[in-house]
């Protein structure tokens, strides 16, 4: 476990990432987190959100991909939109070029309206090391082993079959990746307790800007 940041990172309040794959648990983390005062961005359900409410990301989409990207009603296509970018790598890359920098934009304002807190959490499937095109100060990541996490989106999604399940986990980073992007670990196998490892990290985290 770190237990210090970069001189340049000692600011309130920090920002630190929780990231892992399908499964693991880390919206879990994060409740637990917010439990323990601490305000949570979830950056994929705001993303989805902003395809459905901001004009700017919409029209930008709609440029984008055309009018098809939004239905009839004016609700964003996604079923739609995940076939179009499936197997167009270009594509995929401009529709993020549209979406990802008003996210960021929107996580800036957020993190501005928490400054009287020691630390936020940003949580994402998807993310760098910290310090790595980004404004992390530490990166969290969730694991638990892959038998565990099909289990848990089997008992929350029961439509999911296994291979699809395994299918989208093979598109994932490893686990092996994510443990390079690591600053803390927390291992979520419903073994090891889980309460305890967050106390250890928020303690650790209150120490830094202290």
């Amino acid at each position: 476990m770190a237990n210090t940041l970069p001189e340049k990172s000692l600011k309130t309040p920090l920002q630190i990432g929780v990231t892992g794959g399908i499964g693991s648990g880390k919206s879990v983390v994060c409740r637990i987190f917010q439990a323990f005062g601490i305000p949570v961005y979830e950056a994929d359900e705001r993303a989805k959100w902003l395809t459905e409410h901001d004009p700017i990301v919409k029209a930008d989409i709609v440029r984008v991909l055309g009018p098809n990207a939004y239905d009839a009603t004016g609700r964003y296509n996604r079923g739609w939109v995940a076939s179009q970018v499936f197997s167009d790598p270009d594509l995929l890359k401009q529709l993020n070029s549209v979406i990802h920098p008003r996210v960021m934009s929107d996580t800036e304002a957020w993190v501005k309206e928490h400054t009287n807190k020691p630390y936020v959490i940003k949580e994402a499937a998807i993310m760098n090391a910290a310090g790595d095109a980004n404004s992390l100060d530490k990166v969290i990541v969730v694991q638990a082993p892959i038998a565990l996490r099909i289990n848990r989106i089997q008992h929350r999604d029961p439509q999911r079959s296994e291979q699809e399940i395994r299918n989208i986990i093979s598109r994932q980073i490893s686990d092996e990746e994510r443990a390079k992007i690591a600053d803390y670990t927390v291992i979520n196998d419903e073994k090891q307790l889980l309460i305890p490892q967050l106390v250890a990290i928020h303690n650790d985290l209150l120490k830094a800007v202290t």
